[in-house]
């Protein structure tokens, strides 16, 4: 795993790439070559929207080997302010102010303990946050957004004030469509890739906004009946407040071809053993009720702590 000089030390190299991973959050972890001149595009817009300049300080408490910490470098040598790198832990530790902090959603409960003038922007991504998460965030007072945006893409290309609305708004010059999948098809004159096609289910607003759905490689379809997996944690979430350490997948079923599976780390299952009442009797469609409840001892995740959709190797049913 290379260090944040190592990083450095290639972006200022003459070569006209980098080569970076995939989180494998969507399938098998990959290596890729970014284009240095994308990067500066999606840096530079980063820059403009968030107004740094040569006198902010720009933390990254995340490896540099992903996408995140790769970037919050660049947008510090671009702008010419000062990159502060922090451990890589979900234990942040600030002795001065930070105009911009990148971070994921198992970082923020100490990040939110902190000094409110510590603590001047946050940027969240690499996975959904959760409402209790939201909630916090808007209780400190603190400007926040989320990003939407992949390795391919050289970070994000959109993004949500925490607490305004579900909707993604764009980034500097791109634009979105959606295919006849409903998938976000992603525009742009900047970028060397011009169009690029995901998998990910929306809602388009406007030509420069949309509302995520959901992975189109996780839908459920039980009985013809169209589910979204993120969609549904969120309401469970709502239901059950406190409730992180779970997901929901699928299994094959001989009736309805997909039947949905809910797996809850056992830890978590000790303060909810009464969950599958609760949802019975909270769900807003019962066709969303779980099929099966497993409960297992490690949730399947990637190296970077995303969720992995799958039926854990070991668990007992509820």
């Amino acid at each position: 795993m290379g260090t944040m000089k190592d990083f450095i030390d290639e972006w200022r190299s003459p070569r006209p790439y980098i080569e970076a991973h995939t989180s494998g959050s969507t399938g098998q972890p990959k290596d890729i070559l970014l284009l240095k001149s994308d990067m500066r595009v999606s840096a530079l817009n980063t820059i403009r929207f968030f107004g740094l300049n040569e006198n902010s300080v720009v933390a990254i408490p995340l490896s540099a080997s992903y996408i995140a910490g790769k970037m919050m470098a660049v947008r510090a040598e671009l702008c010419g302010g000062r990159l502060l790198e922090l451990p890589v832990s979900n234990r942040i530790e600030l002795v001065e102010p930070v105009d911009l902090i990148s971070v994921v959603p198992s970082q923020l409960e100490s990040l939110l303990q902190l000094d409110r003038e510590l603590v001047r922007g946050i940027l969240i991504g690499g996975a959904p946050m959760s409402t209790r998460q939201e909630e916090a965030v808007m209780a400190s007072g603190i400007p926040a957004w989320i990003g939407y945006g992949m390795t391919e893409t050289c970070s994000h290309v959109a993004l949500r004030r925490v607490g305004a609305s579900p909707v993604y708004h764009a980034v500097g010059d791109v634009t979105f469509t959606a295919d006849k999948y409903g998938c976000l098809v992603i525009h742009s004159q900047e970028f060397s890739w011009k169009t690029l096609i995901t998998r990910d289910v929306v809602s388009i607003e406007s030509p420069t906004s949309f509302m995520w759905l959901g992975r189109a490689d996780n839908v459920i379809n039980s009985g013809g009946l169209k589910i979204h997996p993120e969609k549904l944690e969120e309401e469970i979430r709502l239901l059950l407040p406190g409730l992180q350490e779970f997901y929901i997948a699928s299994e094959p079923h001989a009736k309805w071809g997909q039947a949905v599976v809910m797996v809850i780390d056992e830890t978590e299952y000790t303060s909810f053993q009464d969950l599958p009442e609760r949802l019975e009797r909270g769900l807003s469609d019962s066709r969303h009720f779980p099929h099966r409840f497993l409960v297992t001892d490690k949730l399947p995740k990637t190296s970077n702590n995303k969720i992995i959709r799958k039926l854990p190797e070991t668990y007992y049913e509820i």
